[in-house]
């Protein structure tokens, strides 16, 4: 595999003012020697111009977050990354090749959860390109090869884990978002690493059951809340009971018996647990009649 190799290429300042001035001279040589009707004076003046016109394409700009790849006749040579107006072998090929931050969104993808329920999942991939011998010597096309490979990642990662948690402890898509960010910057880091690529970030920006579901799944989530909701009615419902029972018994207010204590729980618990407010009923007779 290629890595990239550091190659500090020369400012182009100096250059800068050397070639106009042997340029002139040149122009001066040629006009000399044509006055003087020397012809080997104007071969000579007709080939040193060749050569300077050849050596003003050795100039190239690197920007900020940008660097030249340098090729000679297709051998990888090294790469600057100093910005600024830079000098090189005018017969180098300088490739540019951004190292700024990118990032873009996958498209929504319809996969199958770990409970082969059809969903809809998108990620948002931020990286950038940290060997540029890497992304553009062992990939044919670095950018489409980061778009794929994130795709195809996305879609592993979402096969692994349910839509929804339905135990304690279980890792689900919708719940545990920051977990499974950091598995999906691996999977997709693992897949991009010969491509002389780094990704920063990685997060699904869209997630949802597949359209011709989605209103079963969303009736099974009311399902499962209503009766989280009940359970923990009924829990603290059974524990004010029996806190009213023990009170009543250790400081002596009244003494029941099996059938009253029954009586009394039965009547707390459609009071505490009921969807409407009671309605009191006023007995007048006794607890037996």
């Amino acid at each position: 595999m290629l890595r990239e190799i550091d190659r500090q290429a020369a400012s182009g300042y100096p250059y800068l003012v050397i070639l106009p001035i042997l340029s002139g001279g040149v122009v001066y040589g040629f006009v000399r020697g044509a006055l003087d009707q020397s012809a080997a004076a104007m071969v000579v003046t007709g080939v040193l111009a060749a050569v300077l016109l050849v050596s003003f394409a050795g100039f190239f700009m690197v920007h900020p977050n940008e660097v030249r790849v340098l090729q000679l006749f297709g051998a990888y040579v090294g790469t600057t990354r100093t910005p600024g107006l830079r000098y090189a072998n005018p017969f180098y090929t300088k490739r540019r090749v951004s190292v700024r931050i990118r990032n873009f969104e996958t498209e929504k993808l319809k996969v199958n959860d770990e409970n082969s329920n059809p969903i809809e999942i998108a990620a948002v991939v931020v990286w950038r390109v940290v060997d540029s011998a890497e992304a553009l010597f062992e990939v044919d096309d670095f950018e489409e090869y980061v778009h794929v490979q994130s795709e195809s990642a996305l879609r592993g990662l979402a096969t692994q884990y349910p839509y929804d948690a339905h135990t304690d402890g279980e890792k689900a898509l919708s719940s545990h978002l920051g977990e499974i960010a950091e598995q999906l910057q691996a999977l997709i880091q693992e897949r991009l690493n010969k491509a002389g690529v780094e990704v920063i970030e990685a997060r699904i920006s869209h997630l949802a059951y597949a359209p011709e579901i989605a209103s079963a799944m969303l009736q099974r989530q009311q399902a499962s809340a209503i009766i989280a909701a009940r359970q923990k009615i009924v829990e603290g419902a059974v524990g004010m009971v029996e806190q009213a029972l023990n009170a009543l018994t250790g400081q002596g207010i009244v003494q029941l018996d099996e059938e009253r204590k029954a009586a009394m729980v039965s009547n707390l618990l459609v009071v505490l647990c009921g969807d409407r407010a009671p309605q009191p009923v006023i007995n007048t007779g006794t607890l037996y009649q």
